[in-house]
């Protein structure tokens, strides 16, 4: 058969590239050199992935996870993405402690204990601190996770929410930080964990308080890594920082509600808990994108501005 759906594959010769005619093969020819390009393209991802775990962990090796001699604080932890990553430590047997005001919605397990913690204000954190270095020793980890979000425009939110966005998931990291950094700079063992989110990179509307606290957290998160690195020099201290996409916790009941897209682009808490576990018990620090495909959301700010705007567009009409 020389035609299939009116082409004539017969005439090649006059729409074929002509060094390609003369093969006997020319798809073969084709086929090759993509699969050149794509081994090419894999080795360069790989080594880039590669070099970026290195510098990220001062092309040092942390102390081998021992979850038995781990002590894990984390904010939020009664509810939502903090308390599937408090049952997934229990789980690995590591001892845990929760900050927050809320009292858990679930049995805790033995190795689970609870503080009922303001962490906007630094004197309570400071009492509390306190409290658990004397009952339970210096915290290894700390997972900065708690988190408040309102929908609204900036003329309609109360100041109130306003406030209380940006002391609760940016100002508390640094009243924690301050808190429980120096005794892992002393020991040159730790991991700081941020729970961000991906409006670090993208503010839409009608989550301007959200997005501005959000992207805060990730300009923290670098200047910590810096900080550590350069004016402590305690190499083996990691940091990272999580960025999911939509994830379904009561955070976002109202979004799931008047936004069927949202939720069918929806992460779990246990995706997200994965995600920091692994950095954990691998030592590794960085930035982690949920889903991973999403990661070229970290070059938004250097597209053209057009092209920043489309992609804001898209993505305000949902929630609006």
């Amino acid at each position: 058969m020389s035609a299939i759906n009116g082409v004539n594959f017969l005439s090649l010769k006059t729409w074929w590239p002509p060094h390609l005619v003369a093969q006997k093969h020319p798809s073969v020819t084709l086929s090759r050199k993509l699969a050149t390009f794509l081994v090419a393209l894999q080795l360069v991802r790989t080594f880039n992935r590669y070099i970026s775990q290195k510098k990220q962990n001062n092309w040092v090796r942390a102390r081998p996870w021992a979850a038995s001699k781990e002590l894990v604080l984390i904010t939020g932890g009664s509810s939502g993405i903090g308390k599937q990553i408090v049952l997934d430590l229990a789980k690995l047997e590591v001892k845990t402690i929760i900050f927050d005001v809320q009292e858990p919605d679930f049995p805790l397990p033995p190795n689970v204990f609870f503080y009922n913690v303001d962490i906007t204000s630094p004197i309570a954190i400071h009492e509390a601190a306190t409290r658990a270095h004397h009952e339970h020793g210096d915290p290894t980890v700390l997972i900065n996770n708690a988190g408040v979000g309102y929908m609204g425009t900036i003329i309609d939110e109360p100041e109130s929410n306003i406030r209380r966005t940006i002391e609760v998931n940016t100002l508390s990291h640094f009243w924690l930080v301050k808190e429980f950094l120096p005794a892992m700079i002393k020991n040159d063992h730790g991991h700081i964990i941020t729970i961000a989110s991906m409006a670090s990179f993208a503010g839409l509307g009608g989550m301007a308080d959200y997005a501005s606290s959000k992207a805060a957290v990730l300009s923290f998160h670098e200047s910590l890594t810096q900080e550590i690195r350069h004016s402590y020099a305690s190499n083996r201290v990691r940091t990272s920082i999580i960025h999911p996409m939509w994830v379904q916790t009561p955070l976002i009941n109202d979004l799931l509600i008047s936004c069927a897209q949202t939720r069918n682009a929806m992460l779990s808490a246990k995706d997200v808990s994965s995600a920091v576990l692994e950095q954990l018990v691998r030592g590794n620090g960085g930035q982690i994108v949920l889903p991973w495909w999403l990661g070229v959301a970290s070059i938004l700010r250097g597209l053209p501005i057009w092209l920043q705007e489309m992609v804001r567009d898209r993505y305000s009409r949902r929630i609006t």
